[in-house]
């Protein structure tokens, strides 16, 4: 499916909880958001805020999602800030998409990082031609979720009890 640019209405969010949980993208994508009562999410803004303060474009809006801060080369350079390497794939997606997105408006980019101050490391993105194909599945299949008119069945994973949604999902 080819999505114009008019037509992307996903948030990055969206696209790292399709990865990593159907529903809880599904819950979120109806306003249903635990992540102001979890200590992990706190933890983790105070990570973004501590270790990137001299950052001078951070949380840069784009269309309905939030990139965490930009630099500049010779092309803008997406970065994302995260706690922890244990939900990387989605990570790497969210980057991706971010990518993706500057793309489609004209913007050059090709490149992101990801930042996990707490580990010092971090790992370099790059939106492949193929990446391009895969993004508009993804895309195709969140909006599937996103109309679906009941949330999808609870799939238990071993990051479930570190989740925002953990408490709404298993009690």
């Amino acid at each position: 499916m080819d999505f114009k640019l008019d037509e992307i209405t996903i948030r990055g969010t969206e696209v790292a909880y399709y990865i990593v949980c159907k529903r809880k993208l599904w819950l979120f994508s109806r306003g249903i958001s635990f992540e102001r009562f979890s200590d992990y999410v706190e933890i983790g803004k105070v990570i973004s805020e501590s270790f990137f303060k001299r950052e001078k474009l951070k949380e840069v809006e784009l269309n309905s999602s939030k990139i965490d801060f930009i630099k500049f080369s010779n092309e803008i350079i997406v970065n994302e800030i995260k706690k922890s390497r244990k939900l990387e794939e989605a990570h790497i997606w969210q980057t991706k998409f971010y990518i993706y997105q500057l793309q489609r408006i004209g913007i050059n980019c090709r490149f992101g990082i990801i930042h996990y101050p707490k580990l010092l490391r971090k790992v370099d993105v790059e939106l492949l031609e193929d990446d391009k194909n895969k993004i508009e599945e993804a895309l195709s299949k969140i909006e599937e979720i996103k109309l679906l008119e009941n949330p999808p069945e609870i799939k238990e994973k071993p990051y479930c009890k570190k989740c925002a949604y953990y408490e709404f999902c298993f009690s």
